[in-house]
């Protein structure tokens, strides 16, 4: 994760506003979590779109929420790959007979 963190890093330090506050990017995290919702919700779920409301593709909202949460991660200097190594590690440790296997 690295490599996307210094990306999203270079993309957002070419401007001077830089990195929102990080209430101000959980904002945005949660508007794109939202989008994406109303799109699951439209193809899987009970609630069909209005003839004027266009298709969005889940892989864009999914990659929106993606780089918010990089911001995020990068506004707080948290190394992703550290803290996604500790949630796996609890997910084969902690975690690991919460479900039944295959």
């Amino acid at each position: 994760m690295k490599k996307i963190q210094k990306q999203v890093d270079d993309w957002v330090n070419q401007y001077k506003i830089g990195y929102f506050k990080p209430l101000e990017i959980l904002a945005r995290v949660t508007e794109e979590v939202g989008e994406l919702a109303r799109e699951l919700n439209h193809r899987f779920g009970p609630k069909k779109k209005k003839s004027s409301e266009q298709n969005r593709e889940i892989e864009d909202e999914i990659s929106d929420i993606i780089f918010a949460l990089v911001c995020l991660a990068n506004s707080l200097n948290i190394d992703l790959d550290k803290a996604f190594k500790k949630t796996m590690d609890k997910c084969y440790g902690r975690d690991k007979d919460r479900y039944e296997k295959k």
